[in-house]
Order: structure tokens, then C-alpha cells, then sequence
């Protein structure tokens, strides 16, 4: 089974790359990260991880598409795109 978010802010290759990392490096096994449809497919892990995936992507600046989104959201998302474009692999 597989879990997709569906988030905001998210445009290019940078945004997957800092995207796949960050949900890495908390265990998730990231399956798809497809910017032109503002889709993040992991495998499933219960409730409890969605929600810790999600806090992690909205935390990064990707909240999902169905909550609230502000200027702080853009501008962390900017950065995030940033450092996986330039920044460390």
C-alpha cells in the first residue's frame, strides 16, 4: 500500500530533492515525487507516520494542498528548493 500527499509549493527537481532527503532521513521509503502534479507517494506506515510525513513536508514549507498556506510556507518552501538544488546530496 502507498500514501500520497498532496502539497503546495512544490515546483522542480531542488523541491524533490530536499523533499526525498528530509522523509528519508525520518524512514520513510519514498516512492514518487512528482512536482507537476504536487504529489509525494511514500510507502504506507499507519496513521500516525502519515501525520509525521506530513508535518515534516509542512514544516519544510509543502504544507498540504487542503490547509492553510501563507508567505513563511512560500518562503521556507523557496529555501528547501535552494539547498536541493545547491546544497548538500
Amino acid at each position: 500500500m502507498t500514501h500520497t500527499y498532496l502539497i503546495r509549493n512544490i515546483r522542480c527537481g531542488g523541491c524533490a530533492t530536499t523533499i526525498r532527503r528530509k522523509l528519508g532521513e525520518a524512514g520513510f521509503e519514498v516512492l514518487d515525487v512528482r512536482p507537476e502534479d504536487h504529489a509525494v507517494v511514500v510507502a504506507e506506515a499507519g496513521p500516525e507516520r502519515i501525520a509525521a510525513g506530513a508535518a515534516i513536508l509542512r514544516a519544510l514549507g509543502y504544507p498540504l494542498l487542503d490547509e492553510d498556506s501563507g508567505v513563511g510556507d512560500f518562503a521556507r518552501s523557496v529555501v528547501s528548493c535552494a539547498i536541493g538544488r545547491f546544497g548538500p546530496a
